[in-house]
Formats: structure tokens, C-alpha cells, sequence
């Protein structure tokens, strides 16, 4: 079995971001590691390749500046292989043109069973990225995995819901985005870290996939400070503070 995971790569969110004249994340020069959201989808493809007992994990990522330092984080864990999209052309490209660029990336990863990727990324938080990669490809989409098993060319999930869970099955090859705590992530052993240096990184351009690159961007007007959290209100109790309580979760419906 073949397993292909979509990973982003994002500035460190431990370090101050900046942004750039036309109001962007400022990515050149900015340390990038591998989206914690994508570290799941990574560990479940490993633990459903060594269940199937053949196969291998591919990443494929989109990233500029050739960066490849939050994909040596994933092949590290024990991915075999990545493809890097990574151009210029592609600088602030929007939800439909990454799942453009991806969807080709997997095509070019060749003969995978299972696409899975995050339910959203931490620095973009569309949630619609899976989902278009399956449109594109033509496959099923299977979304807010909490439990994914492979058997007899097919997919059973369990769809994460408000009241529990819901059974999903479908065949493969399919999409499915998994949620966070899905599973625990391996940290990377010294001997995986050394030899993820050498695993192969086909880095190529959306031209080398038949991207066109037209009209791909976003166009951010403006961007203002989040106001200020006001301060709450406090009360002293006097022996009835129960019945303020009491009527502040009633304002907001919640008894």
C-alpha cells in the first residue's frame, strides 16, 4: 500500500511573524517546520503502511524557496520520499490553485491508494483543501477522520460529528482528512533523522505539472490589529453570587 500524505510547511509559530508590503506572511529567511496538523496524517500513513506490511509513505508539499526543513521533519519520522512544489509563480496562491498543484503532485508521487491530509492547516484554516484534491482527482473525499482502516479495497472511517461518530466507508484510491489526536506522533529517532538528509526530494514547478499560473493569487487589502480583550466584569460576592452567575449563563442561553 501507498500512502500519500500532504504536509505544509509553516513559519515557526514560536517566532514573531512579519509581513510583507502587500501585507503576506513573510516566509523568505523565516525558520519553517512541519504544520503540527500534518504530523498525524504523517503517523497514521506510517502505521497503515506497516499494517498493509508493504508499501511506502510519499509527502508531497508546496513551499517556497525550494524549503525543505519541515519535510525532513515527516521523512525523518519514517516517510520513504517527497515531491516539493516550490515557485514563484505560485507566491500567495489561493485554496483552488493549491489543490490544483497538489492534486498533480500526487498524480506525479504515482501509484498511490490513499491521500491523507489535514482537516485545515494552522496558518491558512480553509478547510477546503482535501476535499478540492478529490474533486480534481476524481476519487471519494472521506473528511474529520478520528479512525481510519484499510481492508478488501476499501476505506472505513470514523467521521468525527458533534453527537459522536459516524461510519464512512469508500473505495480506494480516496482522500481522507484526519483530525487532530487521531494518533500520537512519533518523535524522530537519531538514526531516522540521519537518514532523512539522503531520501530522495523530486522538487519541480508548477510548469513541470501542467499548472497554469495565471490569476492564482489572493489580494489582501489591508490588515489592522485584533482589538484588545476587554476586561470582564467581576463581582464580589456577598452570599448571592450564585444567582449573577446563574443569570449570566442564562443571557447567553446556555441554561
Amino acid at each position: 500500500m501507498n500512502v500519500v500524505v500532504c504536509v505544509k510547511q509553516i513559519p515557526d509559530p514560536a517566532v514573531p511573524g512579519e509581513l510583507t508590503p502587500d501585507h503576506r506572511l513573510k516566509r523568505d529567511g523565516a525558520k519553517a517546520i512541519l504544520d503540527e496538523s500534518d504530523s498525524y496524517g504523517v503517523e497514521m500513513a506510517l502505521q497503515l503502511v506497516d499494517k498493509a506490511g508493504s508499501g511506502e509513505v510519499i509527502l508531497v508539499s508546496m513551499a517556497p524557496n525550494g524549503e525543505v526543513s519541515g519535510l525532513r521533519q515527516a521523512l525523518a519520522m519514517g516517510a520513504a520520499r517527497a515531491v516539493l512544489v516550490s515557485d514563484d509563480a505560485l507566491a500567495g496562491a489561493d485554496a483552488l490553485t493549491t489543490s490544483k498543484v497538489l492534486a498533480k503532485a500526487v498524480e506525479r508521487a504515482g501509484g498511490a491508494d490513499l491521500v491523507l491530509a489535514a482537516t485545515e492547516s494552522s496558518d491558512g484554516y480553509t478547510g477546503t483543501v482535501p476535499a478540492q484534491i478529490a474533486e480534481l482527482l476524481g476519487w471519494p473525499s472521506l473528511t474529520f477522520a478520528k479512525q481510519v482502516d484499510i481492508a478488501d479495497g476499501k476505506v472505513t472511517i470514523q467521521r468525527q460529528t458533534e453527537a459522536g461518530y459516524d461510519v464512512v466507508e469508500a473505495s480506494l484510491p480516496a482522500v481522507v482528512s484526519v483530525t487532530a489526536g487521531v494518533v500520537e506522533p512519533r518523535y524522530p529517532s537519531f538514526k531516522g533523522i540521519m537518514a532523512a538528509k539522503s531520501k530522495p526530494v523530486d522538487q519541480v514547478t508548477a510548469a513541470d505539472l501542467g499548472v497554469a499560473t495565471g490569476s492564482t493569487g489572493q489580494e489582501i487589502t489591508s490588515v489592522t490589529q485584533a482589538p484588545e480583550r476587554q476586561a470582564g466584569e467581576k463581582i464580589e460576592d456577598d452570599g448571592t453570587g450564585f444567582e449573577r452567575v446563574v443569570a449570566f449563563l442564562e443571557d447567553l442561553k446556555v441554561i
